[in-house]
């Protein structure tokens, strides 16, 4: 036995870890894989400070995201994208053996991961079938339970949680637990009508909200994210919190991306992405391997197709990736589809077309 596996923690053993787009697929020029938006932007860097470490939370960008999301700058915390923000809430409030984190999946996969390296218990409550919540399992299971996790839009399902069942599950909730509402793909669902529940944080204490940079914004590469609570909260994340948790740069361009002209050029492009995703869908609809399509309020489409493993295989080898979903809850023989540029979905809508059913067989 290797030192590694003689000193390696015992619950570590078993884990799988999370198989992000990155680590589970390479190559390729189309990247329809990881819900990414398509489109880059140029920013001014200053090297002249990287000699010196960088602010534990730079009171710039608290304030300009705080402004962006009209909260106060002491109810945001910045860390590593959101995957950091669900880290440190697990390792704040979780105690390994004895707490417990629910999911309600299918749903994203670093809540389970991250609570499972922790050695937290991960309870299942798995949606309704219409894809919304279980209230009634979610209460009948909140036993140990300290942190709640929904993620509003759903990935990978794509579709928003009903407001009234998010309301009730808090006050269900009330101070025994934390719910967490993961809203990578708020500004997506903005243009649908849909609200963010940061409004909420007066009222519900118990109430963390995730955000990020790496989607609406498309700065996946700098990774950015945020958790929006009381100031209670914000301050037990601290404790926890790596003591540079953002490189310099990091801050730089987060803080331009956030200002007025930034944000209304960002604006401009989800309705760009949000009118090719009703194009992609109307060409997904007429394949005839295609079984079904979840309507979406984000930037990607979960698709149904005959067989989900031979059609990400084929995708692949015309260069274009995308996302098997098959593995979770419910969603048998599923693809994850990013809406990319005009371009990119040219190029998946030809590779797509050239397939027939036969293929399947």
């Amino acid at each position: 036995m290797s030192i590694a596996a003689k000193l390696q923690r015992q619950h570590l053993q078993t884990l799988t870890p999370y198989a992000s787009a990155r680590r589970s697929m390479s190559g390729g020029s189309v990247w329809l894989n990881a819900n990414e938006s398509p489109y880059g932007n140029d920013y001014d860097l200053d090297t002249t400070g990287l000699n010196r470490y960088p602010e534990f939370q730079s009171t710039k960008l608290l304030q300009a995201y705080a402004d962006y999301a009209e909260v106060r700058s002491d109810q945001v915390l910045i860390g590593r994208g959101s995957d950091e923000a669900i880290d440190v809430l697990i390792r704040t409030y979780c105690e390994p053996g004895q707490d417990a984190i629910m999911i309600c999946p299918p749903t994203y996969g670093m809540y389970a991961i991250s609570a499972a390296t922790h050695g937290a218990a991960v309870k299942s409550v798995p949606l309704t079938a219409s894809w919304q919540l279980d209230l009634d399992q979610i209460k009948a299971n909140l036993a140990a339970v300290k942190l709640v996790f929904l993620c509003n839009p759903s990935n990978p399902l794509g579709n928003a949680l009903e407001s009234q069942a998010l309301t009730e599950v808090l006050e269900t909730v009330g101070d025994q637990a934390l719910v967490i509402v993961d809203e990578a793909y708020i500004e997506y669902a903005a243009l649908a009508g849909i609200s963010s529940v940061s409004q909420w944080l007066q009222k519900y204490p118990q109430l963390v909200v995730l955000r990020t940079l790496s989607k609406a914004f498309g700065l996946a590469g700098i990774r950015c994210g945020f958790a929006l609570a009381s100031p209670d909260v914000i301050a037990a994340m601290q404790k926890v919190l790596a003591p540079y948790p953002l490189p310099d740069l990091t801050v730089q361009v987060a803080i331009q991306a956030l200002a007025p002209g930034a944000c209304e050029q960002m604006q401009a492009r989800l309705a760009e992405t949000i009118t090719e995703r009703e194009r992609l869908q109307q060409e997904l609809e007429q394949l005839s391997y295609v079984k079904k399509l979840w309507p979406s309020v984000t930037n990607f489409i979960l698709v149904q197709v005959t067989d989900a493993a031979k059609l990400v295989s084929w995708c692949q080898q015309q260069g274009i990736l995308i996302r098997n979903q098959s593995a979770q809850v419910g969603l048998s023989n599923t693809v994850r589809i990013t809406v990319g540029s005009e371009t990119e979905n040219n190029e998946l809508i030809a590779s797509l077309n050239a397939i027939t059913q036969d293929f399947f067989s």
